[in-house]
């Protein structure tokens, strides 16, 4: 049974894929009647979005299911991997853009002509602006309020698209306004907007990188956690503490160290209970494992 978290990511994700075939589909339309290769180079980002609702949407779906036998620790590493892919479109898009509006600046430093767009080109980029802004919204919140980072990676996605409408609409309005001349604003904004593109791209995707690569939880979090172990009294020492994140569950294992006289059964208990307090505090799919050994006067 799909719960409610993927039900959610879902959702709010098949939204974004038909407002993208729409807004595509008349940005290009738009760019080609309007005349503005801004225009349907912004459409041709556009495009992108598919491949990372497309990937959201398989993802997720994966991500949401219980363990298996496969996979005893669950599939959160899907939504990790899901993120980290979509940094990586969003990388490619911010150099697409770069590169492209770098090439129409030097060719119309050299004398080249960009042709001045049409009134249509510009209303598409102002309604793209709109709706990619209000779909970024609207994504951000559901992502933040299930804790999915590949949602919340799709949203900044939109963002992009809504930033690369900026340049678009400025390049745009400076070749209708301000005259022959200006039109190279068209070029010189779009770079501009893939610097923006490409800082998102990497503060997506590098968290995604360490935790694929195992990297230890934040500092304050690992002390969070000890603090946790250590507000039991009856643990005299602790050790051994490992951290790491699987999807947006946390994973914690640790030694802890009891007076050697405590019984198996209550040395369990204690365990038991620390298990339970980090599963309050980090969410009831914490995955804990808490070894129990005897203190003799160490401190390791």
């Amino acid at each position: 049974m799909k719960d409610e978290r993927t039900a959610v990511a879902q959702r709010v994700t098949w939204v974004g894929f038909f407002v993208n075939v729409v807004l595509t589909g008349f940005k290009l339309t738009a760019g080609i009647l309007g005349k503005s290769t801004a225009m349907i180079a912004d459409g041709v980002h556009s495009l992108s979005d598919f491949l990372t609702d497309v990937i959201v949407l398989v993802f997720i779906g994966i991500s949401g299911k219980d363990r298996d036998e496969d996979h005893l620790y669950g599939h959160g590493k899907y939504e990790t991997f899901a993120t980290l892919l979509i940094s990586l479109a969003l990388l490619v898009v911010g150099f697409g853009i770069f590169w492209s509006g770098l090439n129409k600046v030097i060719d119309t430093l050299h004398g080249e002509i960009i042709e001045q767009p049409t009134i249509i080109a510009l209303v598409a980029a102002i309604v793209s602006i709109i709706v990619k802004e209000g779909l970024y919204w609207y994504t951000k919140k559901a992502g933040d309020k299930i804790n999915n980072q590949a949602v919340i990676a799709n949203a900044w996605h939109h963002r992009s698209d809504a930033f690369s409408s900026i340049g678009t609409a400025l390049g745009i309005s400076g070749a209708i306004f301000l005259g022959e001349t200006w039109r190279i604003l068209d070029p010189i904004a779009g770079i501009i907007v893939s610097f923006f593109i490409i800082k998102v791209a990497f503060e997506l995707g590098l968290p995604s990188v360490h935790e694929l690569l195992e990297r230890s939880l934040p500092k304050e979090t690992v002390n969070e956690i000890a603090g946790i172990i250590q507000s039991n009294t009856e643990i005299l020492a602790f050790h051994n503490l490992k951290t790491r994140k699987i999807g947006n569950i946390f994973a914690i294992d640790v030694h802890i160290k009891l007076d050697k006289n405590t019984s198996f059964v209550h040395s369990h208990d204690i365990a038991t209970e620390i298990e339970i307090n980090l599963r309050k505090r980090f969410g009831e799919k914490t995955i804990t494992s808490i070894h129990t050994e005897p203190f003799k006067g160490d401190v390791i």
